[in-house]
């Protein structure tokens, strides 16, 4: 089995997919999307996956793609938000160097706006998220080796922030390639 470098966790909108992308570049290595691979291996939306076969059948696809992935994936590695529900998805994650980004729902609306299509935020998206975040964060802190809030932060900042509190190193090149095309943005 091989060990990813680094495991994100987190709820919608912290920033998971990009600072993963970020990590991913610095350290040199790959990155993979458990919620990209439901979507590759359904050959639909998570969104429809929901609406047409419901959540207990997208828990059971996320389920064998978190196995799938950390058994396979050395590089960085993020997992959709509701991945740590699963108590067999958490025992998995014992011992790995898994982040939880926490964020704000403020901050959240902002980076992904509570209107796109995620089926769990449909009805009054504000309460849910924040019950969401109420049920999920002790699970999120369970499994998670750091904590790192994202508020007020640059994706390049989290990321950094990230590699230090798992006492990562940059690839060769790869600080400053992420630097240079943070600076583009």
């Amino acid at each position: 089995m091989r060990s990813p470098a680094v495991v994100l966790i987190g709820p919608p909108g912290a920033g998971k997919s990009t600072v993963g992308a970020l990590l991913a570049e610095r350290l040199g290595v790959g990155y993979r999307d458990t919620d990209a691979d439901v979507v590759a291996t359904a050959g639909r939306p998570i969104a429809e996956i929901f609406i047409d076969q419901g959540e207990p059948h997208f828990r059971e696809l996320e389920r064998e793609a978190v196995r799938a992935a950390l058994d396979e994936h050395p590089g960085v590695l993020s997992l959709g938000g509701g991945a740590i529900l699963d108590e067999g998805t958490r025992k998995l994650l014992t011992g790995l160097p898994v982040v939880f980004l926490d964020v704000e729902l403020a901050d959240a609306v902002k980076r992904v706006g509570l209107d796109a299509p995620r089926p769990l935020l449909a009805v009054n998206p504000r309460k849910q998220w924040r019950d969401l975040m109420e049920r999920r964060r002790p699970l999120y802190t369970e499994v998670a080796r750091a904590v790192i809030a994202t508020g007020e932060r640059t994706p390049a900042q989290v990321a950094e922030a990230v590699l230090e509190a798992l006492e990562l190193h940059p690839a060769a090149g790869g600080a400053s390639r992420a630097a240079q095309r943070e600076e583009q943005a």
